[in-house]
């Protein structure tokens, strides 16, 4: 059954997205149940193809879902594998050798004409192309090879929310179906996030806290670090806020300095080996008197100024971002309403970006 928060009831503003945040239980349902297999079936047929090299491309938040697809080949499979520069094909013309490499392109509509017009010029290179998006009728599935149809449904509001978790996790399936795994890891996800949505209440209580801020900035390592990026762009688009996202090894080199006891920080703690390598970042970042909140396990979030308590255990540290993320989308959302703004429908935004 799909939670539905009370803010999607009636014409308030924002009650499209809240709609949407609300229908990721399903989502992830039906991924699982009806997707799995057929994802399953694409990978198996990559996987026969021995791609030396994986390279991913995409806009927006479909690029932050491939940032975390990056992490997960190249922890999961030890495959090495980069993030396209698409101007340098689109832009200068470019046509590098992509014998036996993987191509991914990841985009929610499938239309943006920068993505299809790579996409083709990497098939033309010798390149194996997958194309991951939400709707398989799409330009970018036409020109790609394979396709995976992360089956999320018509998303009408502006901030992507139930794209970015499917995305997240069909590509969890695909990388999984290439070394042979079922995603069990994932079946716990649809309950968990069913329960991260009914908890909206201490939500609010934390957008209190950032609806007159001027700035924002938010860490992570590891899988963290694509939710990190991903929030910081969903407050961006929604609220207006300037939200610097940061791995905690790059805060470090530099920007901690504008940090003070007065800078709002959320970091991102992953249940894992990331929220162990960003332990000396938290550390840093208590002493300097931040007003320091964590989105992650309870015995961090009760080290911080505030915090949300994530389910992490006997959760797999690969699957957590597809739950760190939900707080943090109810959160843009709670302080683009508390701000007196409606989150479906950003000033100067479309919901198809056409790049070149």
């Amino acid at each position: 059954m799909t939670a539905t928060p009370p803010e999607s009831q009636g014409d308030r503003p924002g009650r499209i997205m809240a709609r949407e945040m609300a229908e990721q239980p399903d989502v992830m349902r039906r991924l699982l149940d009806t997707g799995a297999p057929r994802i399953q079936d694409v990978a198996r047929q990559v996987a026969s193809r021995s791609p030396r090299f994986v390279l991913l491309a995409a806009r927006g938040t479909s690029d932050n879902a491939a940032l975390y697809a990056k992490y997960l080949l190249e922890i999961r499979l030890g495959m090495p594998c980069g993030l396209t520069s698409m101007s340098t094909i689109t832009a200068y013309g470019a046509r590098p050798d992509l014998s036996d490499v993987l191509v991914i392109t990841v985009s929610q509509s499938g239309g943006s004409p920068d993505l299809v017009a790579s996409t083709r010029a990497a098939r033309e290179a010798g390149a194996i192309t997958l194309a991951v998006t939400n709707n398989p009728d799409s330009p970018l599935a036409a020109v790609s090879e394979y396709h995976i149809d992360i089956m999320a449904g018509p998303e009408k509001a502006l901030p992507a929310t139930k794209t970015y978790t499917a995305s997240l996790l069909a590509l969890h399936l695909f990388v999984e179906g290439l070394r042979g795994g079922d995603g069990a890891a994932a079946q716990v996800l649809p309950e968990l996030a069913a329960g991260l949505l009914a908890r909206q209440d201490e939500v609010r209580v934390l957008a209190s806290r950032y609806r007159f801020a001027g700035r924002m900035v938010i860490t992570s390592r590891g899988y963290g670090y694509p939710t990190a990026k991903e929030a910081a762009l969903k407050l961006m688009e929604t609220s207006y806020i300037p939200a610097l996202s940061y791995s905690g090894a790059d805060l470090l080199h530099g920007p901690l300095a504008m940090v003070d006891n007065v800078s709002p920080v959320i970091a991102v703690v992953t249940d894992g080996r990331g929220g162990e390598a960003l332990q000396p970042v938290l550390d840093r970042l208590r002493g300097r008197g931040a007003d320091l909140v964590v989105v992650g396990p309870r015995a961090q979030v009760e080290q911080a100024s505030a915090g949300f308590v994530l389910p992490t255990e006997c959760v797999a540290e690969e699957v957590q971002p597809m739950l760190e993320i939900i707080p943090l989308q109810l959160l843009a959302y709670e302080v683009t309403i508390a701000r007196g703004q409606d989150p479906d429908a950003p000033r100067a935004l479309a919901k198809v970006t056409e790049t070149h």
